[in-house]
């Protein structure tokens, strides 16, 4: 009865209190599903291949159903996505390129399916490993102008890949590069029944009304009419013979010359699925008001994405716009999830044979308003209007994605982003400790200030110190104490912890200030500081005797051995009392 929890109070594995909404909300998001399962899985293939269009969709059906499944997100719709696909098609397309020149395309292509798919496997398997080590809540610590900047490059790249398909021609190669070079010579040899068939889908797509989306989807309706109005035409590129029924077992293999390239196309393909997927599981809390588990979440992607690659099914994440539909029509529990993979099944068992007259340019179009709808054009409006250095960070992604690799990018930005906080936090921490009064004093911890004349300087170490403001701590420390300065007090009272970069500059200040003549007091020290300090041996530079627990009573301290100094001559250095 695990079904339906257990005594022990364990909640139910399927929750069926709301089995109309989640049937109806599956039912919607599969038939959203269905025209970008088949653009994505024609859009990866070269044309002539037999299966590409049908990988989208045993993607979509074998992802979104064990994802939902075994995942963390009730909401949460998988199966293909423009990011994963990208990531998909450059792998193939790297693979192609490493057989023997002397084959056909089709004979290459069908070479590379199980080192193509090996990759797919393998990158399920490191998202199971990743939500197993509960890793799921380090994925999200990428800045969202770096996933702006790779999310929006891989929008561009999708339309590039898709623009020569518009006319009728296609890219040989499938990267980015081949994708540029064959617009020319597309558009100089341009399949005007083609073009059309484009232009009605893209028309269709951009310009179908919101009220009718409730009822029939765009992407939909535009694969209707495109289809509907390809019958008519002659002279069109379609997909052809799709097979049916349930597909081959596929045996992934690795080989030693192509190792390097399907270990890294795995890698990526985890962790952009991972990011994919949680960010979408976050705007799915969002609007249902509920908490997803994202080390489960990893699991279920893990699972889904390992049983597509061993059935030759195109990897996949969550997709925000079909989890959204599939929230706004009812559903609510991972049923409806499950309920889509079901019934994009039935499709691919019943209807798969009136796909093969679905022309190119239709998908193409179809596409294009997938990769329109992943270039975060909002940021791109009001990023001038924020830091100008995330906005640099965002364009510098977005074209490292599109030019070079995802991986690159993903990586330089997020070192970019960490070095831009850094910069920014000492920058914060370097104005709080120049200043010789700290934020905060009781009265009388000002009163012994300010009747001492500039004679005694307090530091107010605020919260934990970043190695970047540590560089410079000592310099900032020295520009701040006035020349009559006897005495230093530096406040340790909010440092948590120290690594060695404020570890040193503590000792800097210390060394400084004995060899100018002034006395150095430490107060609020913790154990956990001290401790560190005495490992690098930073606390024979501070003087035991002038060691207090709280601010107040070095002030005090202070006050009274520089009270006969009224002039603030300079005092004897060392752990002697100051001359009377």
């Amino acid at each position: 009865m695990a079904l339906l929890g257990d005594r022990a109070g364990k909640p139910p594995i399927f929750d069926f209190s709301n089995l109309r909404g989640d049937i109806y909300g599956g039912l919607t998001a599969g038939i959203v599903a269905l025209p970008l399962a088949l653009a994505f899985g024609a859009g990866v293939f070269p044309p002539g291949v037999e299966g590409g269009a049908i990988a989208g969709l045993w993607g979509a059906i074998i992802v979104g159903f064990f994802a939902a499944l075994f995942g963390g997100t009730n909401t949460q719709i998988s199966g293909p996505t423009g990011p994963m696909v990208v990531v998909f098609a450059g792998l193939l397309a790297s693979l192609v390129a490493t057989m023997d020149p002397s084959m056909t395309v089709e004979e290459q292509v069908l070479s590379a399916i199980p080192l193509l798919f090996a990759a797919v496997v393998l990158g399920g398997i490191m998202q199971i490993l990743a939500g197993v080590f509960k890793l799921g809540k380090y994925i999200k610590l990428v800045p969202y102008p770096v996933i702006s900047g790779f999310m929006s490059g891989i929008g561009v790249i999708i339309i590039l890949l898709q623009f020569s398909r518009l006319f009728g021609g296609a890219p040989e190669g499938g990267t980015v590069f081949s994708a540029i070079e064959a617009i020319p010579v597309a558009i100089s040899n341009i399949n005007y029944s083609a073009l059309g068939l484009a232009v009605l889908t893209l028309a269709t797509v951009f310009l179908w009304p919101k009220k009718f989306s409730k009822f029939l989807p765009g992407t939909l309706a535009a694969l209707i009419v495109g289809t509907l109005a390809g019958l008519l035409l002659t002279n069109v590129p379609i997909l052809g013979a799709i097979p049916s029924g349930i597909p081959d077992f596929v045996l992934p293999q690795l080989s030693g010359n192509t190792l390097v390239i399907v270990l890294e196309a795995a890698v990526i393909l985890a962790v952009l699925g991972a990011i994919d997927s949680l960010l979408t599981s976050l705007v799915a809390d969002n609007v249902t008001r509920t908490r997803h588990n994202s080390d489960q979440e990893l699991i279920g992607q893990g699972v889904g994405n390992t049983i597509a690659g061993f059935f030759g099914a195109l990897p996949g994440a969550g997709a925000t716009m079909r989890t959204m539909v599939n929230i706004r029509t009812g559903g609510t529990t991972k049923i409806s999830g499950m309920v889509h993979g079901l019934v994009l099944l039935a499709i691919v068992l019943v209807l798969s044979p009136l796909a093969a007259k679905i022309p190119h340019a239709v998908l193409a179009g179809i596409l294009v308003k997938v990769g329109y709808d992943i270039i975060d054009f909002s940021y791109i409006r009001s990023a001038l209007k924020g830091p100008r250095f995330d906005y640099v960070i965002m364009m510098l992604v977005l074209l490292v994605t599109v030019f070079v690799d995802l991986i690159t990018a993903v990586g330089l930005g997020v070192v970019l982003a960490a070095l831009a906080f850094v910069w920014r936090t000492a920058d914060v921490q370097l104005k709080e400790a120049s200043n010789v009064l700290p934020r905060t004093t009781t009265p009388e911890e000002r009163k012994i200030l300010e009747e001492s004349d500039g004679r005694i300087s307090m530091f107010d170490f605020g919260g934990a110190m970043s190695f970047s403001a540590a560089a410079d701590l000592g310099h900032h420390v020295r520009q701040g104490v006035p020349a009559g300065s006897g005495a230093i007090i530096l406040d340790f009272s909010r440092l948590p912890f120290v690594d060695v970069s404020a570890a040193r500059a503590i000792e800097t200040i210390a060394v400084d200030a004995k060899a100018s003549g002034k006395r150095v007091y430490t107060s609020g020290i913790s154990p956990e500081v001290m401790k560190k300090l005495k490992g690098l041996r930073i606390d024979e530079a501070l003087d035991p005797n002038y060691a207090f627990e709280d601010r107040l009573t070095a002030l005090r301290h202070a006050a009274e051995q520089i009270g006969s100094n009224p002039k603030g001559g300079k005092p004897t250095s060392g752990s002697e009392p100051l001359p009377a």
